[in-house]
């Protein structure tokens, strides 16, 4: 395929797609022989013998792989995005280990009464139930609760997303218990502020605006089909991503709804949202993960605890006496009118001790999605206190809150720092390993026959760039300046500057 002339690549043409997987095989047959050689230079008990079967079918298969490349290149059938469509495979860019299971301190109180007693009779994860349980509780004690830090009010409401595969996770299974218990416990609540419509602008704002008699401003919304939503969110032009930002902040939200502008004063908003990581990958863009939005989420990867082949239910006497206890807890916190959360010497000893860490970034899309740490542990201190009927923050309370929020940590390292890459950014790097001298975006466009639309291309490009694993060059012309795209040596941490007000909204 011949091209357009570029100063920075004299050829005119495009690598093929055989040309690339044979460079592909080069580079990992030349790391499997550094290797080798390190592991003759200082052998071990798990690399001093290698079966001479293993060898011999090594030798083999690298044969039938050149006899391949040799066989002529057929045009149509190298479709140039035959997989554009297909879900993108997930490629981990660190050894981040799987989340370990939630520490003891994250069961205070009856919040962990309520997971210990559930957790015989449900295959749901219990980090699952423990933090939908915190999240539904933060909407239903409404907006007077809250926390000050200088002239920031945080209410108690929490954007809770579960990340885990799809039917084996248990993630609808971990909301069916709560909201059992919840209907229970507050059946108003569950009808009337609950819902699982696909989240819009205008339902939002119908559903909370301003109106008499005043209606309530709780609404929690649940969403077992997240990816939706997400895909909504990458829309620049959409409304949905500001709405939900300035809901998590908390206070007065306004949209027009092509007619007017509406209005709601002190919503209290919360979301539950469940997705697959694959889905999370595909449709999270870089402006979703860097613009406010996913630092204001809570993320867990969930899976299924344990085997019941039978199915488990709680029976009904524990389940009303869940229901009770968090009915006195919801009437003592609706006795207190504004009711304003405040440390105990021993909580305030912990979060100065604790502060630098939390509020220490990174600039890549991992920190990026966890910058808000000093709030969102905050918020959870405070319904830790909540729940024991008490405006006073104590350590105990800090303590549960500081281990959710690592559990969360944890799950937000594997969804964010390992970097998924989509297959448009896989094809890109791939076809920059075995043309060093780079490609302008107009010769990358020319990889996917102009398949592939420029949106999805940026987003690609600035996803291999935020990893460090391309460069870009840019050289004045006599027109617009020239950009060139070029695979970097070794990927580069960036340097992460704090914002400047890391509670602020």
């Amino acid at each position: 395929m011949a091209l357009g002339q570029n100063p920075f690549n004299p050829s005119r043409t495009l690598p093929t797609l055989a040309a690339i997987q044979q460079r592909r095989r080069e580079l990992l047959a030349y790391q499997a022989r550094q290797q080798g050689a390190q592991a003759l230079a200082t052998p071990n008990e798990e690399n001093t013998y290698v079966p001479e079967e293993a060898s011999v079918a090594q030798e083999q298969e690298e044969q039938q792989e050149n006899d391949e490349l040799q066989k002529p290149h057929d045009e149509s059938y190298d479709e140039p995005y035959a997989e554009e469509e297909s879900e993108p495979s997930v490629v981990p860019r660190s050894s981040a280990p799987p989340p370990s299971a939630l520490d003891a301190a994250a069961f205070h109180g009856i919040a962990g009464f309520l997971v210990r007693t559930l957790a015989p009779h449900t295959e749901a994860d219990p980090a699952a139930v423990l933090l939908q349980f915190l999240a539904a509780f933060g909407n239903l004690v409404g907006p007077a609760p809250h926390c000050r830090v200088g002239t920031t009010r945080h209410g108690l409401n929490l954007f809770v997303i579960l990340v885990g595969e799809s039917s084996k996770a248990r993630k609808g299974t971990s909301w069916r218990q709560i909201s059992s218990l919840f209907a229970e416990a507050d059946p108003l609540w569950s009808s009337r502020c609950v819902t699982t419509a696909r989240p819009t602008p205008s339902t939002i704002l119908h559903a909370l605006r301003d109106q008499q008699p005043v209606t309530d401003r709780r609404l929690f919304l649940l969403s077992e089909e997240f990816a939706s939503v997400i895909h909504v969110l990458g829309r620049e032009t959409g409304q949905l991503s500001p709405l939900l930002r300035c809901a998590w902040d908390g206070g007065n939200l306004c949209a027009h709804d092509g007619h007017r502008y509406i209005q709601a004063t002190a919503a209290h908003i919360s979301i539950v949202g469940h997705v697959t990581q694959s889905e999370l990958a595909h449709h999270l863009s870089h402006i979703e993960s860097t613009n406010g939005f996913a630092n204001r989420c809570l993320w867990t990867n969930v899976r299924r605890s344990k085997s019941l082949p039978d199915g488990g239910s709680l029976p009904p006497e524990q389940q009303s006496a869940l229901a009770c206890e968090l009915r006195r807890t919801l009437d003592w916190v609706q006795t207190q009118n504004e009711l304003l959360f405040s440390r105990t010497p021993a909580a305030s000893q912990l979060w100065n001790d604790r502060y630098d860490a939390l509020s220490q970034g990174r600039g890549d899309a991992y920190g990026a999605a966890t910058s808000r740490a000093e709030a969102q542990v905050l918020r959870l201190s405070a319904i830790y206190a909540a729940l024991d009927r008490t405006p006073l923050i104590d350590a105990c309370h800090l303590q549960a809150a500081l281990a959710v929020w690592d559990y969360c940590l944890a799950g937000a390292r594997l969804l964010f720092d390992t970097a998924p890459i989509d297959p448009t950014a896989r094809r890109i790097s791939q076809a920059l390993d075995v043309t060093p001298e780079g490609l302008s975006k107009v010769q990358i466009r020319g990889l996917f026959h102009r398949h592939v639309s420029k949106e999805r291309i940026d987003l690609a490009l600035e996803q291999l760039l935020k990893l460090g694993l391309i460069n870009r060059e840019t050289t004045a012309g006599r027109g617009r300046s020239a950009s060139l795209w070029t695979k970097a040596q070794k990927p580069e941490t960036a340097t992460n500057t704090p914002e400047t007000d890391p509670y602020g909204a």
